[in-house]
C-alpha cells in the first residue's frame, strides 16, 4: 500500500511542480522535469514556404538531474536542401534559480544556454539554432501559474558561427539575434482532477519574436497550439506557427505547422 501511494504521489506530481497548462509547445517553461527522470520527444516541423513542402524531424532526449537541472539532446533531420538529410544537433541545459510556491500558484525563473551545428548554407539573417544554423544562445526565463492558467516570459540572446564553407555568394550572413517570448497555457480540461490517468486538455497561444541588432530588422509571430497529456507521462501536441508582423527577407518559419510526441519516464535515475 506504501509502494501505491507514493507511485500516485509521483505520477500527480509528474512535472514536479510543471502543470500540465506550462508544458508550452513552442517554447520551453522555467520549471523542469521531474529529478532522477528521463524524456523521449519526437518533433515534426511541417513548412509551406521554403518555397516547396519541407518536413523538419528532430529527435530528442531529455534528462531531468535534479529538481534544479535538466539537459536535452536534440538532433535534426530535413529535406530542406533536397534529399531527406542530417542537418546537425543541439545541446540545451535548464538551470531553475527561484521557485515560489503558494496554494494553486507558483512562480519559477531559470537560466538556459544552447550550442547547436548545422551544415546548412545561410539564406537569411534569421537565426535559428534548430536545424538552420550553428551557434550559441543563452537567456532568462520566468513562469508564472495562477491556478489553470499559466504565463511565462523568455528573452535570449544568439551569436551564430560562421560558416565561410557552406555560405552562398550574396547571401546574409547571420551575426546576432535577440529573441523574445511571451507564452499563454490554461488547462481546458478536467475542471477538477480525480485521478491521474484522467486526460489533460490545454490550450495556448504564445507570442515568438526576434530583433536583429544589427540591421533592427524584426518579426513577430503568433502560435497558437492544442495539447493531450496521457495518464501524466506522455504529450501529444499540435500547433500552428504563423507571421503577425515583420520585415526579416527569407525566414523559414514565417508558416509552420508542428506535430510532437512526447513520452516520459519518471523515477528511473539512482
Amino acid at each position: 500500500m506504501k509502494h501505491i501511494l507514493l507511485f500516485i504521489i509521483l505520477i500527480g506530481t509528474s512535472f514536479t511542480g510543471l502543470r500540465a497548462q506550462e508544458l508550452f509547445v513552442f517554447s520551453e517553461p522555467a520549471s523542469n522535469m521531474p529529478s532522477k527522470s528521463l524524456g523521449v520527444r519526437i518533433t515534426n516541423e511541417v513548412q509551406f514556404n521554403n518555397p516547396n513542402f519541407a518536413l523538419r524531424t528532430m529527435p530528442e532526449f531529455m534528462i531531468g538531474f535534479n529538481k534544479n537541472l535538466m539537459m536535452h539532446a536534440q538532433g535534426f533531420l530535413s529535406n530542406m536542401d533536397g534529399k531527406y538529410q542530417v542537418e546537425g544537433g543541439s545541446f540545451y541545459a535548464k538551470y531553475r534559480f527561484l521557485s515560489i510556491d503558494a496554494l494553486k500558484t507558483h512562480s519559477r525563473a531559470s537560466v538556459f544556454g544552447r550550442v547547436s551545428t548545422s551544415n546548412r548554407p545561410t539564406f537569411t539573417k534569421d537565426i535559428n539554432l534548430e536545424g538552420d544554423n550553428g551557434g550559441l544562445q543563452g537567456g532568462l526565463i520566468f513562469t508564472q501559474l495562477l491556478h489553470k492558467l499559466a504565463l511565462s516570459a523568455t528573452v535570449g540572446y544568439a551569436h551564430a558561427f560562421k560558416n565561410y564553407d557552406r555560405q552562398i555568394v550574396g547571401m546574409p550572413m547571420p551575426n546576432n539575434m535577440l529573441s523574445y517570448s511571451l507564452s499563454s497555457g490554461y488547462l481546458v480540461s478536467p475542471t477538477v482532477y480525480k485521478n491521474y490517468k484522467q486526460p489533460n486538455f490545454n490550450a495556448y497561444v504564445e507570442l515568438l519574436g526576434k530583433t536583429d541588432p544589427s540591421s533592427g530588422q524584426s518579426y513577430l509571430d503568433i502560435a497558437p497550439a492544442m495539447q493531450v497529456v496521457l495518464n501524466s507521462t506522455t504529450r501529444i501536441d499540435l500547433g500552428y506557427r504563423f507571421q503577425a508582423t515583420g520585415n526579416m527577407d527569407g525566414r523559414y518559419a514565417k508558416n509552420m505547422f508542428l506535430l510532437r510526441a512526447e513520452f516520459n519516464f519518471f523515477n528511473v535515475l539512482k
